[in-house]
């Protein structure tokens, strides 16, 4: 089935598996709520046993969406950074500047 999802190929067959039985039972005359108690137990019973490869990758892809391999890059946080980098830059040509202003005073003095 690789042209089905596999969390869609998964559901349908559970769905099949509680529904097959539960049309056997009523039409066999069993009580509408026992049909379905009963119903329950053998979809239960057989997606457990026969639906073992089809519940760990849906399983799999489940974690592979809950846990991204990189972090998604939210737009504001890219422009936070980028403003952030930008002060950064900013403070250090101040601090430069002030720094050559200071040498300049120093060796005026000295000449002096």
């Amino acid at each position: 089935m690789k042209f089905l999802p596999p969390w869609l190929y998964y559901s349908v067959l559970r769905v099949l598996m509680f529904a097959v039985p539960l049309a056997i039972l009523l039409s066999l005359g069993f009580w509408p709520w026992a049909s379905a108690v009963i119903a329950a137990l053998v979809g239960l019973c057989l997606s457990y046993l026969l639906l073992g490869k089809s519940r760990e990758s849906v399983a799999r892809g489940l974690y592979k969406a809950r846990h991204p391999d990189k972090e998604p890059v939210n737009p504001d946080s890219a422009i936070e950074d980028s403003a952030l980098d930008a002060v950064d830059r900013q403070s250090a040509v101040d601090r430069q500047s002030a720094a050559d202003r200071q040498t300049n005073s120093e060796r005026e003095s000295k000449s002096q």
